[in-house]
């Protein structure tokens, strides 16, 4: 090769390579999505909505890494390790306080966005709505101090009950203590008897209402809880086979036959938890994010179920439910 030839084939190359290293792709952000559910039994749409509205598709400009607990609850703290081990850019966390606790616990700069169903500052999680401090920020909804207004509206429905079946699972402590918190005082000011029973596994799910039936329940009461969640069509078939009106606290339930669910919206606190993650992504700081409080909340009656269970739904509550399913 001439000399001449040499000199012009370096220049070509000096001169491509700061192109073609402007050319390389840029890595896309990856999302830590930790639950601890299992996937067949959790609706992402909303969470995607919430992300596409700041401007982020997942495969497209934005990957997610999931991390499922299958109810396991033990398993949190090496899945949270996991996520942080990956280097995500933020991690969401759902599925109630164990899972947000077990991202806090794993690190202290990686940001964690929750979705919470009870006061996040008395859990430790932030030190206020306004201004959460830290690497945690997120969205609370009240599901869990809505208990008063459940049973309530479970009394408004079934004048004649006076002893309530409530069914709390021990494996998830802190729903639970939250859960008997609101149940317990706001029996009381009814005058409802309540009998608490335990449920961490299907089995003792069915061992549960069958006891609940020998006992005399007139009704059931069941709480927002991701293990009951992922049995929801057990617990509502269960309901179904023993003829007892029971209230829950997700639309899901009264979607598949449930005969009444009041609680959050879930698709729109999920979507908030999105928007979150995508706000986070574009550099805001969670710090600089106050917990959201989300007002969005939904009765649901269906009203084929109650009148198979033999029950006239009072008028003042079609007017009031947010879906009556015919």
């Amino acid at each position: 090769m001439r000399r001449r030839e040499f000199i012009s084939l370096i220049g070509g190359a000096a001169v491509a390579r700061p192109f073609a290293a402007r050319a390389q792709p840029v890595a896309m952000p990856v999302i830590g999505f930790l639950n601890a559910q299992s996937p067949d039994a959790f609706r992402l749409g909303g969470f995607r909505q919430g992300l596409k509205d700041t401007g982020f598709v997942e495969g497209e400009n934005v990957a997610i890494e999931y991390r499922w607990a299958e109810n396991q609850l033990d398993r949190l703290p090496a899945l949270a390790a996991e996520l942080v081990g990956r280097k995500v850019a933020v991690i969401a966390a759902s599925g109630g306080p164990a899972v947000t606790l077990a991202a806090k616990a794993a690190t202290t700069t990686i940001p964690v966005v929750f979705v919470a169903a009870e006061d996040p500052v008395r859990l430790g999680l932030v030190a206020s709505l306004a201004r959460p401090g830290g690497n945690l920020t997120g969205i609370n909804f009240f599901n869990l101090e809505l208990a008063a207004k459940q049973l309530e509206l479970l009394r408004e429905l079934v004048p004649a009950a006076t002893r309530i079946g409530v069914l709390v699972n021990p494996a998830n402590a802190m729903s639970t203590e939250s859960t008997l918190r609101g149940v317990e005082p706001a029996a009381r000011a009814m005058r409802l008897q309540i009998q608490v029973l335990n449920a961490s596994t299907s089995r003792e799910i069915d061992a549960a209402f069958a006891a609940f039936v020998r006992e005399g329940a007139e009704a059931l009461f069941i709480p927002g809880d991701p293990f009951f969640n992922s049995r929801r069509v057990q617990l509502v078939n269960l309901a179904s086979r023993h003829v007892i009106p029971a209230t829950f606290s997700l639309r899901d339930y009264a979607e598949i036959g449930g005969l009444m669910s009041c609680g959050a919206n879930i698709a729109d606190a999920f979507r908030q938890l999105g928007v979150y993650a995508g706000r986070i992504l574009k550099g805001v700081k969670p710090a600089d994010l106050p917990v959201v409080q989300s007002s969005k909340f939904e009765l649901v009656i269906n009203h084929q179920t109650a009148r198979m269970l033999g029950l006239t739904v009072p008028a003042s509550l079609l007017a009031t439910a947010d879906e009556v399913i015919e």
